[in-house]
């Protein structure tokens, strides 16, 4: 059965390179933002943009699952509802779903966005992290509790 795999957590979390480990280890189709909106040309920072990119990126994940592919999104989900709603979505489609939550210290988090400010694809500030970490809605162990386990 496909699987949708969503990966939750700040910047700096390591969710691109779990991203990248999964696409590779499970054969998925790896989408991620992020790498789109720079692609495209369009700054990072645009949230309207962000948004349709977003839904646009789910339905083809949708797709991708109809026909028997896994799919790992890499959005952040900072929010239970985003989780909820991606859960939810993926049930609809009958296909299972996992979460996985990245975490890191907040010093580490800061450190891993150095080295990668340096290579100029975003750079995200600790101040910027900061605020980004006071709206971050980590889930629990009983919200983990509601997506499926991961194959072994």
């Amino acid at each position: 059965m496909p699987r949708l795999i969503l990966l939750c957590g700040l910047p700096g979390s390591g969710k691109t390179t779990l991203a990248k480990r999964l696409e590779r280890d499970r054969r998925a189709v790896r989408l991620c933002p992020d790498e789109w909106i720079a692609d495209l040309g369009v700054d990072l920072f645009d949230e309207p943009f962000r948004e349709r990119l977003e839904r646009r990126l789910t339905a083809l994940a949708g797709d991708l699952l109809q026909q028997g592919l896994d799919v790992v999104l890499e959005f952040g989900f900072w929010s239970r509802k985003e989780r909820d709603e991606l859960r939810e979505q993926a049930r609809a489609w009958a296909v299972e779903v996992e979460l996985y939550h990245l975490t890191a210290e907040f010093d580490e988090l800061v450190r891993r966005l150095q080295v990668r400010n340096r290579e100029g694809f975003v750079v995200i500030t600790e101040e910027l992290l900061a605020a980004y970490a006071r709206v971050f809605e980590a889930p629990d162990d009983a919200e983990l509790a509601l997506f499926d386990r991961p194959p072994r």
